[in-house]
């Protein structure tokens, strides 16, 4: 079988890397920039959907909401109706990064499918669309704490 999960995995390290480094002047540390795109575009969602949105634990989410709270780039505020729930807002300096990140987001998308027909490029996000939902199952069955049989 060929390694797809490998190229994929590689493609994500690498525009991962790139984006730490040129983020680095935001002060933005590893991967924080993709919990302020999520919240800037999705401004009032709440810690549990981001992560799940991300795909990380509650753990990793918070930690990250945290440094990004603690360096200005991201409030919480109470909802109005249940005061457990703490809804998370861009701040104007989250706001003044995101169009940068966005930027760096579509420069990145360019580079990666040049060479690439409209047609190639549409067949290619439908495959991973696929891929991604095959994944979401086993990762939502193996983090309600199941065990995958190989």
């Amino acid at each position: 079988m060929k390694e797809i999960l490998r190229e994929v995995g590689m493609i994500a390290r690498a525009l991962d890397s790139v984006s730490n480094i040129e983020f680095k002047k935001y002060d933005l540390t590893k991967g924080q920039y993709l919990y302020l795109v999520r919240i800037c575009e999705n401004p009032g969602i709440i810690q549990e959907k981001l992560a799940e949105m991300i795909k990380v634990d509650r753990t990793t989410a918070a930690r990250a909401i945290k440094k990004l709270e603690i360096n200005g780039f991201i409030e919480k505020n109470d909802d109005q109706y249940n005061q457990k729930i703490k809804k998370l807002f861009p701040t104007e300096k989250g706001m003044t990064v995101y169009p940068f990140i966005k930027r760096e987001n579509d420069y990145s998308n360019r580079v990666a499918l040049s060479g690439f027909s409209e047609n190639e490029v549409e067949t290619i996000f439908n495959l991973l669309q696929r891929v991604r939902k095959n994944v979401e199952k086993d990762w939502e069955f193996v983090k309600k704490g199941n065990k995958r049989n190989y």
